[in-house]
Order: C-alpha cells, then structure tokens, then sequence
C-alpha cells in the first residue's frame, strides 16, 4: 500500500503550482514541525521513515 501512497503522491505534487508548494499542509505530531508539500517531496523522494507518516497523514486528510 505504501508504494500505492508513494505514486498517489507524486502525481499529486506534480499538479500543484509551483507557488503553492511552500504552503504548510500539516504539521507532525511529535514534533510540531511545518511540513510543506516541497518538504514533503523530499522526505517521500528519498523514502524516509518520516515520509511513511507523511503519506499516511496526507490520506487521512484526503490530500493523495
């Protein structure tokens, strides 16, 4: 389901202007850190454990 979650994410990425890519989509529990859909990419690019709960979050929000 993951490499599902991946591709999903990629076209969606793909399709969003280029200056709305610096917008905050969510925010990781633990840390409370702003992640962008820029910051997003990479974490998701290089497969990243934090890239797993990213694309999990992001479906729960139905944003893949």
């Amino acid at each position: 389901m993951e490499e599902g979650l991946r591709e999903q994410f990629l076209m969606v990425y793909a399709n969003i202007p280029l200056n709305l890519r610096d917008e905050t989509i969510l925010l990781l529990e633990g840390e409370k850190i702003p992640i962008t859909w820029n910051v997003a990419y990479l974490e998701v690019r290089e497969n990243t454990e934090v890239s797993k709960e990213i694309l999990e979050k992001l479906k729960k929000m139905d944003l893949i």
